[in-house]
């Protein structure tokens, strides 16, 4: 009985001392971190704008007459140099006649005149008429030749205005509605445009960005802390619903003032429309390319927490396994990451999630992942790394594919 109740008591020790350990492994939390790496890290800036054509024509009468007929059909794509609406033609086609039969009167006086000046050229050698009388001849030889040429010329402002009873487009491009019906009266360069075309296959877009802003840019690259990508800006866009614009386009001009009633400054971009899916007057942002930053951390947003005096703070794990807090400095955001300018180095280990659940020195038990800088979704590291080769080729093949069309 004695050996029976010492066997119960070897087997509850060691059910105890497992039971003891167990707790104690329950004890170190889990966590996930993500390893920082040293990058090269392309700076944008979000910029609002508005989409406008990048050719306007207004189409108005050269002449003024009556429309008899409107050609083109509103809403249409029309090529330059297609007729858009007839004048009536009956009262320019008159004078067109009218100025034939001046240039004729006028054409058929010339011979006399110039016979006559001959013949009084040939008698004044033998001093058979006056030397004034030869002036005269002259005179009127060269007043039959000018009335020539005045009927010529009002036979071709004749022809100019008869053509101009066909109105035709001046560029390529999408046209507007009509503004005036078939009957209207039209008069030379009137105030209003018998219709608008714009030119939709490429579209300009018209951003603003503060004067501050653009300062802080260019001390930072002239501290080379920020190195400039070169004359070609590669500008992005997302639309009214959110989504990105598929082509990217390239900043044409930057202002040369700044506005003294906003402080801000007026930047372009050009950007390619071949399906025609931006439309004069949208409004979107931009995302441009200020330059490059080498040597930079990322650390997602969601590991990034503010302390009481509001400095950005993030929970690390040391090479002992346990939980450091630090203070980071902040420049700006980078999708759903921040850029770290200091407090953080190559291999460190950051918390992005269990952080809660952790300590400052408690001792815990990691999982390595990797944040999607796009979406914010955390993935297993070895999951991470074995996709995303093949979005990269995809991504790079687009923007070969894109970049090209506005060079």
């Amino acid at each position: 009985m004695v050996v029976g109740l010492c066997g119960a008591l070897v087997v509850a020790a060691f059910y105890a001392d497992v039971a003891a350990q167990q707790s104690g492994t329950g004890q170190e939390p889990q966590v996930s971190v993500q390893t920082l790496e040293q990058q090269v890290v392309t700076l944008t800036r979000e910029l609002p704008g508005r989409t406008s054509a990048h050719v306007i024509s207004e189409v108005r009468p050269r002449v003024t007459g009556t429309i008899r007929r409107r050609v083109f059909e509103e809403g249409s794509v029309v090529k330059a140099g297609d007729i858009l609406y007839e004048l009536d033609p009956t009262s320019f086609e008159a004078n067109y006649r009218n100025a034939q039969a001046a240039l004729r009167r006028a054409e058929s006086a010339v011979p006399s005149a110039r016979a006559r000046f001959d013949r009084y050229r040939r008698l004044s050698i033998n001093d058979a008429v006056s030397q004034q009388d030869l002036d005269e001849a002259r005179t009127q030889l060269l007043q039959a030749e000018a009335d020539v040429a005045a009927a010529a010329a009002a036979l071709e402002t004749a022809r100019i205005e008869l053509g101009y009873t066909t109105i035709v487009a001046p560029i390529a491009g999408r046209v507007d509605a009509s503004n005036v019906t078939q009957g209207a009266l039209v008069t030379r360069d009137q105030a209003q445009p018998l219709t608008v075309i714009r030119q939709h296959d490429i579209i300009n877009v018209d951003l603003v960005r503060s004067s501050a802003s653009l300062l802080a840019l260019n001390k930072a690259r002239t501290s080379n802390s920020v190195k400039s990508n070169g004359e070609f800006v590669t500008v992005e866009l997302k639309l009214e619903d959110g989504s990105r614009y598929p082509h990217p386009g390239k900043l044409q001009f930057l202002g040369s003032a700044v506005s003294q009633s906003t402080g801000m400054v007026s930047l372009r971009a050009v950007f390619p429309n071949p399906n025609g899916i931006l439309m004069p007057g949208m409004y979107v942002r931009a995302l441009i390319e200020e330059g490059f930053v080498e040597n930079s951390f990322l650390v997602p947003q969601r590991a990034v927490s503010r302390n009481p005096r509001g400095q950005a703070t993030a929970k690390f794990v040391t090479d002992e396994m346990k939980v450091e807090e630090r203070v980071l400095s902040v420049d700006r955001a980078i999708g759903n990451s921040w850029l770290v300018t200091d407090g953080v180095a190559e291999g460190d280990r950051v918390i992005v999630e269990g952080f809660q659940r952790a300590g400052v020195g408690q001792q815990v038990r990691t999982k390595v992942v990797v944040v999607e800088d796009e979406t914010g979704e955390v993935r297993d590291a070895a999951e991470a790394s074995a996709s995303s080769p093949e979005p990269r080729r995809e991504a790079q093949a687009l923007a070969g594919t894109l970049t090209p069309s506005l060079q």
